[in-house]
């Protein structure tokens, strides 16, 4: 006899399979390095700080915008739209910074902003067992982790 709930449960799998909130094979694969050429970033003067040392350096967007659509697009979409993909909107870290009166303050928000985005990025992202992003250390170096934040950032100044 068949067990009355398997036509609810072959729709749910299927329904969180082919779900826009559902993790993308992409995430759950292995994190591939960008075609990036990255020597004209200038040099980190401190590689383990917190706070992006490119924000606001066009240079640095250009790279970061290919690096972007090269290794994280698919999932979080391009040029960091994040229309219809699965992944987060990135371009929502730390925007509500630019708020903040205090200019101290202002840089402490920045760089907690981008302590979070670093980590999240060199770690990757499981959440109740499940990958939803690979950790990328040892495959993006630093000056692209921070080129890519900087692109975001841009990204997030021209939203409509």
């Amino acid at each position: 006899m068949p067990h009355p709930h398997r036509p609810l449960l072959v729709l749910l799998t299927c329904v969180l399979v082919l779900s826009p909130w559902a993790p993308s094979t992409a995430a759950s694969g292995v994190a591939r390095a960008p075609n990036v050429d990255s020597s004209a970033l200038p040099a980190l003067a401190d590689p383990d700080g917190d706070h992006n040392p490119y924000r606001g350096n066009a240079r640095a967007i250009v790279i970061g915008r290919e690096a972007f659509n090269q290794s994280c697009a698919g999932c979080h979409g391009v040029d960091a739209d994040a229309s219809r993909s699965p992944a987060p909107d990135l371009r929502r870290i730390g925007r509500g910074c630019a708020r903040v009166a205090d200019p101290a303050l202002q840089r402490r928000c920045h760089s907690d902003a981008d302590y979070y985005f670093r980590s999240t990025v060199e770690k990757g992202k499981i959440k109740l067992g499940v990958e939803h992003m690979p950790p990328w250390k040892g495959v993006l170096s630093t000056e692209l982790i921070w080129a890519i934040r900087s692109y975001v950032e841009s990204a997030r100044e021209r939203r409509p």
